[in-house]
Parts: structure tokens; sequence; C-alpha cells
């Protein structure tokens, strides 16, 4: 299966697109869609809305997931990145893609085993399970990263609880 990991953005959107064959994880491809700083925020949110459509269209995954935005100071940046986090979770609703969302606590704690881990921590951990040579850059790439492969185990698993919970 093919997952793609979304770390929600305004600047800066991080995806990365990994494939699980077996119990291995292995990238596919990932980077980022960025925005000008000064560029209308109507402007921004569709330009992140058609290349989120670009890249789901040319890697083709079968789940999306996202991390749950936490916030606890500026707000005036939380409503930006909470516009952009509803123009991606449309874009794959409009694939018809499902949907899994995390919170960074939780994927910390898949990808490092901590909940509470640093964000060092966790890129490093995204390098050595993706067999990669570097942290990808910028830091929303590894967040996305981390959060595909977060998904990617978990998935199997939340699929058969959300069957039998629908019995």
């Amino acid at each position: 299966m093919r997952f793609l990991g979304i770390d929600p953005g305004i600047a800066i959107v991080g995806f990365g697109f990994v494939d699980k064959i077996g119990s291995k994880v292995v990238p596919v491809q990932y980077g980022c869609i960025q925005t000008e700083a000064h560029t209308p925020e109507e402007e921004r949110l569709l330009h992140v809305y058609e290349g989120m459509l670009q890249l789901i269209d040319k890697y083709k995954p079968d789940a999306v997931a996202l991390e749950k935005l936490f916030f606890n100071r500026n707000v005036t940046t939380a409503m930006s990145v909470s516009q952009a986090r509803g123009v991606l979770v449309l874009a794959a609703k409009q694939r018809n893609l499902p949907i899994g969302e995390y919170t960074p606590m939780q994927v910390k704690q898949a990808i490092v085993g901590y909940g509470k881990a640093e964000k060092k921590q966790v890129q490093e951990m995204v390098r050595m399970f993706l067999k990669l040579q570097v942290v990808p850059k910028p830091d929303d790439v590894a967040d996305a990263l981390a959060v595909a492969i977060c998904h990617a185990h978990s998935y199997g698993l939340n699929s058969k609880l959300n069957e039998v919970l629908r019995k």
C-alpha cells in the first residue's frame, strides 16, 4: 500500500509518500509545497490545494494521514494553517482517499517510542527507518514522512478496529 503523510502549513506543506511492503516502509517521494509570504491568503490556499491534487494524481496513494493541529500561542497562524489543512483534506476527499489523523504525540510515540521525544530524535528515526543518507529538509518534510510511517504501521489495525466498531 502507498501512504501519503502531510504536515499542514500555509507557507510550507510537507509531504511524504511511502510504500508499505510486508513489514518494510520505503520512501517513494517527499518534499514540500511552498507559498510566497506576501501573496494573498486565498492565492496561497489555491496553490496548496492544486499542488496537493497534482501530487495525489501523480503518486496515487491508497490512504492519507495528516498531523492534527496543536497551537498554544499564535491564533492568526492557527487560522491560516487550519484553512490550509482544510484544502488538503478537501483534495484527499475529492480523490476518495481515506484520511487518518494523528496528534504530534501519537506520531512521536510511533516513530521514537516516546510521546515527548524531541524533534531531532524524530527526524533521525525517520532517516533511519527509511534508510536515507540525510534527514529530509525542511523540517516539515521529515514531519510529513513521520506521519506517513505512523499511518503505514497503524492503518491495518485501525481498519480492523473500525470494521468491528461498525458491526
